[in-house]
C-alpha cells in the first residue's frame, strides 16, 4: 500500500500530515511513504529529510495516480479532490459535521473518507491518534502568547528600581485541553490564574495546575458524552452570563476555548461584559469560527479593538503558527490511526470496530456515519 502526504494548500496552512520522524514507522509496517515536494517546508521539514527516513520525493501528478492512501491535515480543496480517483482513501480533518458536502463528493467518488476528529475521545486505547487533543495543547500554548503579547503590561510580579508591577489577572473560560494547557502557560509566564468550566469535575484539575476555580451558583452540572460539555439551555446560559460578567471585569486578559462540534460556540462574553472590562484588557478567543464565537463582536482571523479599548482576538488555526511541533503530534496521531486500520499492508475497513465507527465518514460510495448522512438528509442533497 502506497501512503502519501500532500502539500497543504489552506490560506496560511504551514502543518504537514506526516514528519520524517514517523516515516520509518509506516515503512516497517510494509507501507511505501510518498511525500509530495515540498510538503513539509512550512513546518521546516525539508525534502530532504523525507528522503533520509525512507520516503520517496514525488511530483503531484504522480501522487494522485500511484497512492492509496492520501494523509492531510485540512479538508482538501477543490482541485486536490478532483484528482482523486475511486478506491482511494484520503485520512485527514475533515469537518464533516460543520460542512457535510465533502463526505458526499468523497462517496460520489468511491472514496473513502477517514476524519481524525470524529474519534470517540473517551476510548483509552485511541488516545494516541487523538489529533484534536494534540492540536488544541498547541492551541492553548500560543494562545496565551498572542494574548501577552497584545497585553499591554507585564504578566508576572515584576519588583524593579522604577518600580513595582502587580501581576496581570487572567481567567480561563472552558478548562478542557486548550483551557489546561493555557492555564498552565499562563501560569509559567506569572500570571495569577482563574478557570472556569461548566463540569465540576475539571476543578481539580484547575486547581493542580495552582489556578483558583471559578463556581458560579446559576448553573448546574453540564457535564456531557464524550468528553464534551453538554449545550447549556437558554435559561442557563443566561444566568450564567449575568453571573460571570463580574468575574470578567476583574480580570485584565480572558481567554475562551468553548466549543461544540458541528454547532455554532456558546457565547461566553456578551457585550455588556466587554464594556465592563478595563481599557487595555484583552480577549482571546479561541471558539472564534465562521459558526461564530464565545465572545461579542469577535471575528475569526482579526483583531478588534472596542471603543472602551478592549482588545478582542479572533483566534484563527492555532496550531499552524506552531508549525514544527503541532505537525509532529499530529503525525503520530495520522499514523496511529492509519496503523489501525491496516492489516496485511492493506487498508481494512470495519465500521464495526469502535475507532472507525467514529471515524470513518465515508466508504464503498456511501456515506456511512450516521450523523454526516442525517445532516446531509436535512440539507435536502445540497
Amino acid at each position: 500500500m502506497k501512503v502519501a502526504v500532500v502539500k497543504e494548500n489552506a490560506p496560511g496552512e504551514r502543518r504537514v500530515a506526516l514528519v520524517p520522524e514517523t516515516v520509518p514507522r509506516l515503512i516497517q509496517a510494509g507501507l511505501d511513504v510518498l511525500v509530495e515536494a515540498g510538503a513539509g517546508d512550512g513546518a521546516w521539514f525539508p525534502d530532504s529529510a523525507y528522503s533520509e527516513a525512507g520516503a520517496a520525493i514525488v511530483k503531484t501528478d504522480d501522487l494522485y495516480k500511484t497512492a492509496d492512501v492520501i494523509l492531510t491535515v485540512t479538508r482538501p480543496d477543490e482541485a486536490q479532490v478532483r484528482r482523486l480517483r475511486a478506491g482511494q482513501a484520503v485520512f485527514g480533518m475533515l469537518s464533516p459535521l460543520i460542512d457535510p458536502r465533502l463526505a458526499r463528493e468523497l462517496a460520489g467518488k468511491n472514496v473513502t473518507a477517514v476524519s481524525l476528529d470524529g474519534l470517540p475521545r473517551t476510548l483509552s486505547r485511541a488516545q494516541g491518534m487523538d489529533a484534536l487533543t494534540s492540536q488544541a495543547n498547541v492551541a492553548g500554548y500560543k494562545a496565551v502568547l498572542i494574548a501577552a503579547a497584545a497585553y499591554g503590561r507585564f504578566f508576572p510580579l515584576l519588583i524593579t528600581a522604577a518600580g513595582t508591577a502587580r501581576p496581570a489577572k487572567l481567567l480561563v473560560l472552558g478548562t478542557g485541553v486548550a483551557g489546561l494547557q493555557a492555564i498552565g502557560t499562563a501560569r509559567r509566564l506569572g500570571a495569577l490564574v482563574s478557570g472556569y468550566d461548566v463540569r465540576p469535575a475539571s476543578k481539580g484539575e484547575v486547581e493542580s495546575l495552582g489556578a483558583t476555580f471559578i463556581e458560579l451558583t446559576s448553573v448546574a452540572s453540564a457535564a456531557g458524552e464524550g468528553g464534551y460539555a453538554r449545550e447549556l439551555t437558554e435559561d442557563e446560559r443566561q444566568a450564567q452570563q449575568a453571573e460571570l460578567t463580574s468575574h470578567i471585569a476583574r480580570h485584565d486578559v480572558v481567554i475562551t476555548t468553548a466549543q461544540v462540534p458541528g454547532r455554532r460556540p456558546p457565547l461566553l462574553i456578551t457585550e455588556d461584559a466587554v464594556k465592563s472590562m478595563a481599557a487595555g484588557s484583552v480577549i482571546m478567543d479561541m471558539g472564534a469560527s465562521e459558526l461564530g464565537g464565545n465572545v461579542a463582536g469577535s471575528v475569526a482571523g482579526e483583531t478588534v479593538v472596542t471603543e472602551n479599548g478592549v482588545t478582542i482576538i479572533g483566534a484563527q488555526n492555532l496550531p499552524s503558527t506552531v508549525p514544527t511541533a503541532s505537525s509532529s503530534a499530529y503525525s503520530r496521531n495520522i499514523s496511529a490511526l492509519l496503523l489501525h486500520m491496516t492489516a496485511d499492508g492493506a487498508l481494512k475497513i470495519d465500521t464495526g470496530d469502535e475507532i472507525q465507527a467514529g471515524v470513518v465518514v465515508a466508504y464503498d460510495g456511501v456515506v456511512v456515519h450516521p450523523a454526516v448522512a442525517q445532516l446531509i438528509d436535512l440539507e435536502g442533497g445540497r
